[in-house]
């Protein structure tokens, strides 16, 4: 949400907000300046299919018996071409195949899809390649292929050892699967494979996820992702909870499940970096950190969103970008215009800002002074916030620490966030309707 476009909408004159947005972008011009010299950003590629759709999910994926693996192939390829010269990015800093099920997709897409980019912009050959991989017989069966394809991280999509649990969540996999792919994915990726885990599960107790996931880090590499399980209108399991054939945990119970993975994980070794995230000797996810530094990335495939300046445009101003969701659809768009963009959007300073720092905040190391004035050189972290009577009450509160590092979450506020953004980011817009309001005379 753009404060000036919300100001406008609530009556202010127009000509206000012209002076307004005058000031943002001289801001702007300022903003990011480290980043756009270095010309770096992640790709993210997203391939859609799936042989079935889990119970839980409500993501941009297609379950369709007989994909057209050349011409996905040439879509992409097309479309990489194009935001990539776009973009005018020198430097590829991650890659992430994510889905849907991009192991379902042939290691040749993978291998042409490198070698496109490599072509376009510099990838150095221990440039971060992750590729989302579903744990069953057949994406294990295709591991060796991926990993000579480019691919040199992995992340298993176990979910549960539970098997029961697995089918209610509609995986069609079960827990021999996924140690089995583990087990290879760890020969071939060593410190570099990461295992995706959901708690909260329909009928799941604290005891029960305190075994499973002992049992899992016995098992399992370098690096775990931990996320609470949330019921999504239009989902299988949305129906079934509602209907009173599943029961959910509390919230009260969900939370000390939390709290308790955090726990283990530490006595395992691992150190959290990021809300749901846990690595050990170093071997944290480059390109989530991406996002979560609020670095320029590339979206491509249906459905993919992208963060990047298109400098071939004339573009001044980062665009949010997102592609048309539905594959045949993006597909022809791509095959006549070279891209299937649906979306794009000019952020403000205040977007970036916003984006900054609900993104920023979701890492243990949240936002530094450097970070945010590359953002905004012109505003500062305690400017900002430390001007707040209710701010200040969660720094002595302990929840949030604010010192010459920059501002974050404590350990016991991290896991309740949520509640923490919204005062923060009302106090960003409080701060920039203040800044708006004293420099300028209402005509």
């Amino acid at each position: 949400m753009a404060l000036s476009r919300g100001r406008a909408a609530g009556g202010w004159p127009v000509s206000l907000c012209r002076r307004f947005m005058t000031v943002w972008r001289k801001l702007e011009s300022g903003s990011e300046e480290e980043e756009e010299k270095e010309a770096a950003a992640a790709v993210y590629v997203h391939w859609p299919y799936c042989q079935r759709r889990c119970t839980y999910c409500n993501f941009n994926k297609y379950v369709k018996p007989a994909v057209d693996h050349d011409l996905m192939q040439q879509c992409l390829v097309r479309e990489s071409e194009t935001l990539l010269h776009l973009s005018q990015i020198k430097r590829i800093s991650s890659v992430y195949f994510g889905g849907g099920t991009p192991s379902l997709a042939k290691p040749a897409t993978i291998a042409k899809l490198l070698e496109t980019f490599s072509k376009c912009a510099q990838l150095p050959d221990d440039t971060e390649v992750t590729l989302e991989v579903n744990p069953t017989s057949a994406g294990a069966s295709k591991l060796a292929e991926f990993r000579s394809a480019g691919v040199n991280r992995f992340s298993l999509g176990i979910q549960t050892l539970n098997d029961q649990d697995l089918v209610t969540l509609g995986r069609d996999h079960n827990s021999r699967d996924s140690l089995r792919t583990l087990q290879e994915a760890k020969e071939l990726c060593p410190g570099r494979t990461s295992v995706d885990v959901i708690f909260g599960r329909p009928g799941q107790s604290t005891d029960l996820w305190e075994r499973e996931l002992e049992e899992l880090l016995v098992a399992c590499d370098d690096h775990v992702s931990l996320y609470q399980l949330t019921l999504e209108r239009g989902t299988a399991l949305f129906k079934q909870v509602h209907s009173g054939k599943l029961d959910m945990p509390t919230e009260e119970q969900t939370a000390i499940m939390y709290e308790t993975a955090r726990e283990i994980l530490k006595q395992h070794g691992f150190q959290q970096y990021e809300v749901s995230n846990f690595a050990r000797n170093d071997a944290v996810s480059n390109h989530n950190l991406m996002y979560w530094r609020g670095r320029q990335y590339i979206g491509i495939g249906p459905g993919a969103h992208g963060r990047f300046r298109p400098s071939t445009e004339g573009g001044a101003q980062r665009e949010a970008r997102v592609q048309t969701l539905e594959p045949d659809v993006w597909m022809m768009e791509v095959k006549n215009s070279g891209h299937g963009t649906r979306k794009r959007v000019r952020l403000t300073q205040l977007d970036v800002l916003e984006e900054a720092l609900a993104m920023g905040m979701r890492m243990t190391r949240g936002i530094t002074h450097e970070h945010w004035k590359k953002c905004c050189a012109s505003w500062g972290l305690q400017d900002v916030f430390m001007q707040s009577p209710e701010i200040q009450s969660l720094v002595q509160q302990g929840l949030l620490i604010m010192d010459n590092r920059g501002l974050r979450c404590s350990w016991e506020a991290l896991a309740v966030l949520d509640c923490l953004l919204p005062v923060l980011l009302n106090q960003l817009h409080v701060f920039a309707s203040d800044r708006l309001v004293n420099n300028f005379e209402t005509p």
